[in-house]
């Protein structure tokens, strides 16, 4: 019997296959900035001249930088600091080891207040909101170590240009003292309108969405109207933050059931939505009464929700996003995103993990449009809404860099204006004393 055969090469794995990637973290910060925000009216109120974020600066022992980037409340950024404490040492390839550092830093919360990432949502997970900016700064770091864009470590990318829609508010044409803005006032139909049509002039959008919850019903259906005729093909939006009555939603639903492509949040409830929905043949989308994993099984349960408009802000990250997208194509659920007052760092977020989550089924939402184009913590260039998409970048992590001098810059912005938290009503009300916040409104 032959003992002979084929010559066989033995190999073995080269050491980068086999080496363990570590990033040990030696350095964040956590710095609050501020930029200019027009005098965009919701249901709350309206925004103050000034909007603020954080932004969290992760470095490791190898030189290596991630970015995050949040809500910046002084609640928030004191949350922030605990938990940037004891992520030193942590390995930035771990996740789970940041998270539960994370969870640690929270276990002493108490006294401190405060929801602290203003706006009108406030039931999100607290451990979810402060993990958020980390998970996306150890991301920006892998991604960096390994010489792969992020959403490479999300699954890969199913898409390389990212759809956003055109985000349209009501507002004044200045901030009271100021000069008008660039956009002008608008606050009738014929002054959205007018903004709808610079927004896709500008930006070429396929798809508008309006603030609403600012006038009555009536008045914000008819401008729903006048944006059909303007724009016969376009997919629209209205999102009332909650504040109508299930009866009014009900109503308006049914009148614009042959225009709009969705209707999001007409009542605050999980219950009081399920009812809108089992009237209106309209698809139902929310922002505020699912922003949780405990609040997806009584949704969905209900029948109240067809979109959730996800935001990794509130979900605890890229990763923790991916599941709940995973949960969306479960129960055959609509995705998108939500969008609040935001820089680059959250924007290249944002369409990093569009771009690996395949059943983004809707335009995304973004403020980018309102925010000036000085006002950035990110070298400029790379993000652009061009026929109403971006592109998705390419370079390794988030694609985006730090520019230190804007980020000082800004955060000297932060301490001039005074702010420390968000509070459209207040703000408001220094303006129109009369001014109620009541939930619901009509």
């Amino acid at each position: 019997m032959s003992t002979s055969g084929p010559d066989v090469t033995i190999s073995t794995l080269t050491p980068r296959a086999t080496a363990t990637h570590r990033a040990i973290i030696t350095e964040v910060t956590v710095t609050p900035v501020a930029f200019a925000d027009p005098p965009l009216l919701n249901s709350v109120g309206v925004h103050e001249p000034f909007a603020l974020r954080a932004i969290v600066v992760v470095r490791t022992a190898d030189g290596v930088y991630g970015l995050g980037e949040t809500y910046g409340d002084e609640a928030h950024v004191t949350r922030l600091n605990r938990a940037a404490a004891l992520l030193i040492g942590a390995d930035a390839f771990n996740i789970n080891q940041i998270s539960a550092l994370v969870a640690e830093s929270l276990l002493e919360d108490q006294g401190l207040g405060g929801h602290g990432t203003g706006g009108m949502v406030t039931t999100t997970s607290l451990q979810d909101r402060v993990l958020s900016a980390f998970d996306v700064a150890a991301l920006d770091i892998q991604g960096k170590i390994l010489g792969v864009p992020v959403s490479t470590l999300l699954g890969g990318a199913v898409r390389d240009e990212v759809a956003f829609s055109g985000y349209l508010f009501y507002k004044w044409a200045g901030h009271p003292g100021q000069s008008p803005d660039a956009w002008g006032g608008a606050v009738d139909p014929a002054g959205i309108v007018a903004q709808a049509r610079k927004m896709v002039n500008d930006y070429g959008f396929t798809a508008l969405k309006l603030k609403g919850g600012v006038f009555e019903p009536e008045i914000e259906a008819a401008t729903i109207e006048a944006l059909r005729e303007a724009f016969p093909e376009m997919p629209l939006r209205i999102d009332p933050n909650g504040v109508w009555t299930v009866q009014t939603a009900i109503k308006v639903g049914k009148r614009l059931e042959p225009v709009l492509e969705y209707l999001e949040d007409p009542c605050l409830s999980i219950a009081d939505n399920a009812a809108v929905r089992a009237a209106v043949n309209l698809p139902i989308a929310t922002n505020m009464c699912v922003v949780s994993f405990n609040d997806v099984p009584p949704a969905i349960a209900a029948g109240a929700v067809d979109i959730v408009l996800s935001d990794h802000h509130f979900w605890g990250g890229l990763r923790r996003s991916q599941g709940l997208a995973s949960i969306a194509e479960t129960f055959k659920l609509g995705l998108s995103m939500h969008s609040n007052s935001h820089l680059g760092i959250s924007f290249a977020a944002m369409i990093q993990l569009a771009a690996a989550t395949k059943n983004i089924d809707y335009a995304c939402d973004t403020h980018w449009p309102w925010k000036l184009a000085s006002d950035d913590v990110i070298v400029p260039g790379v993000l652009e809404i061009k026929d109403g998409s971006v592109k998705v970048p390419t370079k390794p992590g988030l694609g985006v860099e730090l520019d230190e001098e804007a980020l000082e810059r800004m955060h000297q912005q932060y301490l001039k204006c005074g702010l420390t938290k968000r509070d459209d009503t207040t703000y408001m009300q220094s303006i129109q004393p009369d001014f109620q916040l009541t939930t619901p409104r009509w």
